[in-house]
């Protein structure tokens, strides 16, 4: 199983779009992808597949005597896709206030306890930023590439620089860059807005990373009919960076 980590220096760029995408673009080329939604505080991947957990969590069991067997999590499977959020667990308006110092126990548990069964890829959503869970999951598992997702605005590229020099001190080997929401197609003649202004170069992440495919701002990537073709080009050229 290769594990590809999608990250971004900031939110709001639309990571998890790329994510989910990713995984079915992967898919649809015939390998079996797992998808881990590892947005602890944030989990969006639920709504993004029109699933809701309306159940409130009392407590979650990190783990538990030996005698009395291990805790095992069953993926959801859906669109061809074996999937774990946190937000499957609980409640969709449930907020997780579990101490800090536990959630690197929590996401090792989404990891190594989910029957994933066998997978060619396992996808993994990170959370925004360079804080203290994402450098666990680089440090702990076997992560053979990450792909950094920013959007068309300096502060977007700016944070992912930051992001660049925590994944290059981990020694994570970066795949490259999906640039996310570049362009807005008009309905009636087609032509191009770009609703941001042009990032400056100084700051543009791709002075040093390759560009994988540039999404544009489209409604229809909502609605999971079919793979776009932008991710389809994107999830050809990690399959072939990763062969």
């Amino acid at each position: 199983m290769k594990t590809i980590a999608v990250a971004s220096g900031k939110g709001g760029v639309g990571k998890s779009t790329v994510s989910l995408n990713l995984a079915r673009a992967l898919a649809a080329r015939g390998f079996a992808v797992g998808l881990l939604d590892a947005d602890i505080y944030g989990p969006d991947i639920p709504l993004m597949l029109g699933l809701k957990q309306t159940r409130l969590l009392g407590s979650w069991e990190l783990g538990r005597n030996p005698r009395f067997g291990a805790i095992r999590l069953e993926p959801v499977e859906i669109l061809d896709l074996k999937v774990m959020s946190v937000g499957f667990l609980i409640a969709e308006a449930q907020a997780l206030t579990m101490p800090a110092m536990l959630v690197e126990s929590l996401a090792r548990q989404l990891l190594d306890d989910v029957d994933w069964g066998s997978l060619d890829y396992l996808i993994v959503d990170l959370p925004p930023g360079t804080a203290d869970l994402q450098q666990q999951i680089f440090a702990t598992f076997g992560v053979v590439g990450a792909i950094v997702v920013v959007g068309p605005q300096d502060a977007a590229h700016l944070d992912a620089r930051k992001l660049l020099t925590m994944l290059r001190n981990a020694n994570v080997p970066v795949l490259g860059v999906v640039e996310n929401m570049t362009a807005l197609e008009c309905p009636h003649c087609g032509e191009h807005v770009h609703v941001f202004p042009p990032v400056a170069d100084e700051r543009s992440i791709l002075r040093e990373l390759p560009l994988l495919g540039s999404i544009p701002l489209d409604p229809s990537l909502s609605v999971l009919n079919g793979v776009p073709p932008a991710f389809a080009e994107i999830a050809a050229r990690v399959a072939h960076a990763l062969a």
